[in-house]
């Protein structure tokens, strides 16, 4: 947000410098992002001088060219070469001496030196209108009026306008800080603190309005109250409509604003002013003498100030005429036919506080960000609705002519009431961590024009202004007192004193930081998506329902309407991302959350999310490249598990649409992952044609799942494993998982390890059937296992896997 310091002296009669007033703002909570200089003539002419041509005579080498002697009041004529058809003895022209700088159309800067035209010297150029950004006219010099003195300023002659600019960070907290007025009052308070003002914020007077005469009125209807708790108007005739004077064309231009003509100047004027925005009527075009204030149809067709064609939503606060005929979104956009143009010869002027809520969510369904919905969704002041009107027709009257021809009519039925909150010393102490003197925080009070009904010595009952949105709680008053008294001013202890308690709880963050490093460590990028997602992507999806889906209220974008179900959809954005710029080799983790909604009640899930896809290392000479596969996947994430302590996972399979084959491990009924291959009829809806596999930790369960009792150190055993191997005919439905459980489950305290070391499939066996080498680890870790002991256990496998999956040893 740009805010004048030349504006700000309005409201404050203050000269200080303009570095000290950025630091004071931004001790203040208005940050001051930088500091520009505004020219309404850029360069300021400065070196531009008024000179007398004391001779002019033909170029004796170019017949266009005369050389010129001219007095510039440093007492020593110089001599110029000009090519101007209109120069002449006797005139009083503008002369840029040599080391000015001037600039051309496009701000192109060009420094005037001594030079030789055609084997004449020349120490000086006599400049057009143009050439100084005076105007549009290259047809000759800029002659000067004969009484102004040789030697002066130009920039003196023509009122040159220089402002400094504060670009202020605005958060969107500061609703009251979102004019120049409610800057100066910030401003102010602060001054006063720092005892650098003793006179008080200056409010524009608005004696001067008057009623000329009641000839036209327009009368005014609000349908709904709770959308528009206050709207008013007034009826100014007999304007002309033109240019605004410089004055007021420079204020705005600083500010960034392009002037349009003096109405709408003004307003614009008044709006970042006084933060009320205001909208003018051509009221010849306000059919019926009447405006209702209205929602409409949903679909209605209006075409805004833009020239573009809108659909409205039912839920649209619009200014209408008498006949329901659209004029405004109201508190977003003007429309097309209803506005200020040459013609216009009476306006309606509208002043209104409509609901922030509702116009935030219009200014988003239209996709408009205006000056005035800007302010409107974070809440205006209610009580400065008809003070800015009367401001505002005093300066229309004054600016653009014209009469008062109505009263204003006010529609407030139920009015806007402060807030009453109060403070405890006690309390404010304590949140500060220095106690302040009550005399101070009355004055910094006052100087928010928080007012103070009752003391105690206890505390203070305040009332809040209802502007300060932001302000309604104890914490919020001690907030508005500290920013004012000054974060700075806070003494820094010299100890700090704490109590270091024991915890059986388990380090959240710790855990989180202990498998980010190990993920790292394996070549893994950490990345964080977006929690909103596109509602298509759970479409033909058993696995994830619609009305399982968190809808957006007010959706940024058709995009983003809906929360993820599944941390699956924002990593195949990343992965499709990487591969369209030709990164084909990637492996992604992400720590995140997934929404659901079931009946009336939500959920919300942690996980952690791998994605892997592509060669599992980069090219290199000395290896040889090898592809990401799911049994690469499973390996990262047992050691992972193994990192925690969680060792005698169970293994089931997964039934879910997206893979194509999966994996899960549970401990107990705890459910810690499922990872596979990911479909590629889903991967095709993110334009991914190479294997994709994805991995899903439960990330609530597995911190269940890890205790401090897990992540212990032992000694090595002191007695030896021993390994031993079965090779089995089984019928070829059955898989790994289904033996590696039954093994476990047949003896769990011996079996350190099971692997899967060779699978035959082929015409030298039974139909039907396959052949699974297993390799069994075995280990006592009280003594020495001997072959009775072996061969017991092995029996006992092999008697297991006959019995439960009619396996044969080959």
């Amino acid at each position: 947000m740009k805010i004048s310091y030349n504006w700000l002296k309005e409201f404050l009669n203050i000269d200080l410098d303009v570095e000290k007033v950025s630091d004071i703002l931004t001790d203040l909570g208005l940050e001051v992002e930088g500091i520009e200089t505004f020219e309404s003539v850029k360069g300021s002419l400065k070196g531009v001088v008024v000179g007398e041509v004391l001779s002019c005579e033909q170029h004796g080498n170019a017949d266009r060219l005369k050389v010129t002697t001219v007095d510039i009041g440093n007492g020593e004529p110089v001599q110029i070469v000009c090519g101007a058809p209109n120069v002449a003895t006797g005139q009083k022209v503008p002369v840029a001496t040599i080391g000015t700088v001037l600039y051309g159309d496009n701000n192109e800067s060009f420094t005037i030196k001594k030079g030789k035209i055609r084997g004449e010297e020349s120490f000086g150029m006599i400049c057009a209108e143009d050439e100084l950004g005076l105007g549009n006219s290259h047809d000759g010099i800029l002659i000067l009026d004969n009484e102004v003195s040789v030697g002066k300023g130009v920039a003196e002659i023509f009122n040159i306008y220089t402002d400094q600019v504060f670009e202020i960070g605005l958060t969107p907290n500061r609703a009251d800080a979102m004019s120049h007025h409610g800057v100066a009052r910030d401003l102010f308070a602060g001054l006063l603190q720092q005892e650098e003002i003793q006179k008080k914020l200056i409010t524009p007077s608005v004696s001067d309005f008057h009623v000329d005469e009641r000839t036209f009125k327009i009368n005014i209807e609000v349908k709904d109250s709770t959308l528009v708790p206050r709207y008013a108007g007034i009826t100014i005739t007999d304007l002309k409509i033109e240019d605004s004077p410089q004055w007021l064309q420079d204020k705005l231009r600083s500010i960034g604003l392009s002037p349009i003509n003096n109405v709408v100047d003004i307003t614009n004027y008044i709006l970042h002013g006084l933060g009320q925005p205001l909208h003018a009527f051509d009221a010849n075009k306000i059919k019926g003498n009447k405006v209702i204030v209205r929602n409409l149809p949903v679909g209605t067709k209006f075409t805004t100030l833009d020239g573009v064609i809108r659909e409205i939503h039912e839920d649209d606060i619009m200014i209408c005429d008498g006949e329901s005929n659209p004029m405004c979104i109201g508190g977003v956009f003007g429309g097309e036919n209803s506005g200020v143009t040459e013609s216009t010869t009476t306006i309606f002027l509208e002043s209104a506080y409509f609901n922030p809520v509702s116009i935030r969510k219009t200014a988003k369904r239209h996709a408009l960000n205006t000056d005035a919905s800007f302010r409107f969704e974070r809440g205006i002041n209610p009580d400065t609705v008809v003070y800015a009107l009367k401001r505002a027709a005093i300066w229309i009257k004054e600016i653009a002519g014209g009469k008062i021809v109505s009263e204003i009519i006010d529609i407030y039925p139920n009015k806007i009431e402060d807030f009453q909150v109060h403070l405890s010393y006690e309390k404010s102490y304590k949140l500060i961590g220095e106690e302040i003197p009550t005399d101070t925080i009355k004055n910094i009070l006052a100087s928010l024009d928080i007012k103070i009904n009752n003391q105690t010595e206890s505390g203070l009952g305040l009332t809040i202004p209802s502007y300060r949105v932001d302000v309604t709680r104890e914490a919020d008053i001690v907030e508005e007192i500290l920013r004012v008294y000054g974060y700075n001013n806070i003494e820094i202890p010299q100890k700090i004193n704490t109590s270091i308690s024991s915890s059986n709880k388990i380090n959240v963050e710790k855990i989180k930081n202990i498998a980010a490093s190990y993920l790292i460590s394996n070549g893994f990028y950490e990345t964080m998506a977006n929690s909103l997602t596109k509602p298509e992507y759970i479409e033909n999806s058993d696995s994830f329902k619609e009305e399982h889906n968190v809808t957006m209220l007010n959706a940024l974008s058709k995009d983003l309407s809906v929360m993820r179900q599944s941390m699956l959809f924002g990593g195949l954005e990343a992965v499709a991302y990487n591969i369209n710029r030709k990164n084909n080799n990637l492996k992604f983790f992400e720590f995140g959350n997934t929404y659901r909604k079931k009946e009336s009640k939500y959920k919300e899930t942690k996980h952690l999310s791998l994605i892997v896809t592509g060669n599992r290392s980069g090219n290199n000479w000395d290896s040889e490249t090898k592809g990401s596969d799911i049994f690469y996947l499973k390996g990262i994430i047992k050691v992972l598990l193994q990192r925690f302590g969680i060792n005698n996972v169970e293994y089931s399979d997964v039934e879910n649409d997206l893979y194509s084959a999966a994996i899960g491990f549970s401990l107990g009924k705890r459910k810690l992952i499922e990872f596979g291959i990911v479909k590629s009829s889903f991967l095709k809806k993110f334009g991914i044609k190479q294997e994709v596999l994805f991995g899903d930790f439960n990330w609530g369960n597995l911190l269940k799942s890890v205790s401090k009792k897990n992540l212990t150190v032992k000694p090595l055993p002191k007695y030896p494993e021993v390994k031993r191997d079965l090779a089995l005919l089984i019928d070829d439905k059955i898989q790994f998982i289904d033996l590696y459980n039954a093994a476990l489950q047949t003896e769990k305290k011996l079996i350190k390890n099971i692997d899967l070391f060779d699978v035959y499939e082929g015409d030298k066996l039974p139909e039907g059937k396959k052949s699974y080498a297993l390799s069994f680890v075995l280990q006592d870790e009280n003594k020495t296992l001997n072959d009775k002991q072996i061969d017991k256990i092995m029996n006992k496998l092999q008697q297991t896997f006959k019995q439960q999956f009619g396996a044969e040893l080959r």
